[in-house]
């Protein structure tokens, strides 16, 4: 399967930020890379832990691993280790659904529900929305993670706060004056074409809208990961964390 092990280039840059590892009496007490692999195959192919194949070891082992990674912030250390030096010309931010099958929905109460695990219902259905911000070349560099009918609206000041860029693209859903303040602020240009109903129908420059093509690229090729094009995680922070392996892994190519 494509993209199912890291290369050796790939793998050198993310060994230092790869807990564990260490040698012990018996040589080393856990195998990174044979793990890391392990993460691509699940993220590629969408299959069940219980499916992972025999040459990864024990499908407990890898899902128990994974589960302390997030727990770790591991998946978080590896994307700012990475995407350390985005093409800031500029930035274009969007929103895409992810439909959820039937074994996400039923989080524990004490888990906060549906709800707070990014699982809601919207004209797509019952699903998560993903938000995100990418560079000029398409590759990410902020995201986060709703309920399916959140609006886009909601994360994107928090999402642009702080990114320094020339310019920043965007559809008409994300024509809000609080929004526009914040790139101004920041030193950019807002390329955001005006609602219908606003009074005053501003410019903006039309030629830089038309490289809004990274944003929809940086979809389809996250949901080339079947894992992440249909979500089968109940708690939020376990699908967000095949969302950011993806990512490192854009990243990486």
């Amino acid at each position: 399967m494509d993209g199912e092990v890291l290369r050796d280039d790939q793998w050198e840059k993310v060994k230092p930020f790869v807990p564990g590892g260490r040698k012990g009496r018996r040589g080393p007490r856990s195998d990174g890379r044979r793990f890391f692999d392990a993460l691509l195959w699940m993220a590629r192919s969408g299959a069940r832990w219980r499916d992972l194949p025999e040459r990864f070891g024990p499908y407990q082992t890898a899902k128990r691993r994974y589960y302390r990674w997030i727990e770790m912030g591991v998946f978080d250390r590896l994307f700012e280790a990475v995407a350390t030096d985005p093409d800031l010309e500029w930035l274009a931010i969007d929103a895409t659904v992810i439909r959820a099958q039937a074994q996400a929905a039923g989080a524990r109460r004490k888990k906060g529900g549906s709800q707070a695990q990014a699982l809601g219902r919207s004209r797509g259905g019952f699903g998560t929305k993903i938000h995100a911000v990418v560079d000029a070349l398409g590759l990410p560099v902020r995201f986060e993670i709703g309920p399916g009918q959140q609006n886009d609206m909601a994360p994107a000041c928090q999402l642009v706060a702080g990114l320094a860029s020339g310019k920043v693209l965007a559809d008409r859903a994300y024509d809000a004056d609080s929004l526009h303040d914040v790139i101004l602020n920041e030193g950019g240009e807002p390329v955001i074409p005006p609602r219908r109903h606003r009074k005053y129908q501003h410019r903006y420059d039309k030629f830089a809208y038309r490289q809004r093509w990274g944003i929809e690229g940086f979809f389809a090729k996250l949901k080339q990961w079947r894992r992440i094009a249909t979500r089968y995680d109940k708690l939020a922070a376990n699908f967000l964390g095949f969302i950011k392996l993806a990512s490192i892994m854009l990243w990486l190519k």
